[in-house]
C-alpha cells in the first residue's frame, strides 16, 4: 500500500442516528477518501457512524488510522481491523494524535463528543495553532440549527466573519471533501504544535 496523498480526520457519532442518510453519507465519505488515495484518521471505534466510515474506507482499499483511549478498548469498542490502531491513555492524547495525523478535519453527524472535537479544532485554527481546513457535512440538515446559531453569534458580535469563514459546510460528501483536499494545497501542513 502506497503512502496516502492526504489524511482526513473524521469526527462522527458512535451511534448511527435515526436517519438512514447518516449511514449512507458516512459510507460515502470513507469510500471517497480511499478512492482518492487518502487516509482516514478517526476515533478508532467500531460502532455507529465511526464503524461505518472506517469499514467503507477499508473495503475500498484505503488506510485507516484509529486512535482510541484504553478505557474504551476495555469496553470492547475498538475497531481491530484498522490499518493502524493506536491505544492511548487519555482523550486529550487521542485528540492530539488525531489532529497531528490529519491534513484536514471533517465533522459528520454526531453527539457532544463530535461537537467538542469540531469546536476544539475550529478554536485552534482561529488562534493560529494550525492552518488545516475544517468541514461540516450537513447531511439531512443535521447541522443547520448549529450553522444558524453561529450566524446569530456573528450578528451578536461574538464571532467575526473571518472566524466563520474558517469552516466549510456542505450537504454533498464528495463536493465537501474535494473542497477540503483543494484547501490542503500541494504542500500539506506540518504536524500541529498544540497547547
Amino acid at each position: 500500500m502506497s503512502d496516502p496523498l492526504f489524511s482526513i480526520c473524521v469526527y462522527c457519532g458512535s451511534r448511527p442516528g435515526t436517519e438512514p442518510a447518516y449511514a449512507s453519507a458516512a459510507a460515502a465519505v470513507g469510500q471517497w477518501i480511499a478512492s482518492q488515495g487518502g487516509q482516514l484518521v478517526y476515533g478508532g471505534g467500531h460502532g455507529g457512524l465511526m464503524g461505518i466510515v472506517a469499514d467503507a474506507a477499508l473495503a475500498a482499499g484505503g488506510r485507516v488510522v484509529g486512535v482510541i483511549p484504553k478505557s474504551l478498548v476495555e469496553r470492547e469498542w475498538a475497531h481491530h481491523s484498522c490499518t493502524e490502531l493506536h491505544i492511548v491513555d487519555t482523550m486529550h492524547e487521542r485528540k492530539r494524535m488525531m489532529a497531528q495525523r490529519a491534513h484536514a478535519f471533517l465533522a459528520l453527524p454526531g453527539g457532544i463528543g463530535t461537537l467538542e472535537e469540531l469546536f476544539e479544532v475550529w478554536t485552534w485554527r482561529q488562534l493560529g495553532y494550525h492552518d488545516k481546513p475544517i468541514g461540516i457535512l450537513n447531511t439531512q440538515g443535521y447541522y443547520q440549527g448549529l450553522l444558524d446559531f453561529m450566524q446569530h453569534s456573528m450578528r451578536q458580535g461574538f464571532l467575526n466573519q473571518s472566524q466563520w469563514e474558517l469552516v466549510h459546510a456542505d450537504s454533498n460528501p464528495a463536493a465537501l471533501l474535494r473542497e477540503l483536499v483543494q484547501a490542503i494545497g500541494p504542500t500539506p501542513a506540518a504536524p500541529l504544535d498544540l497547547i
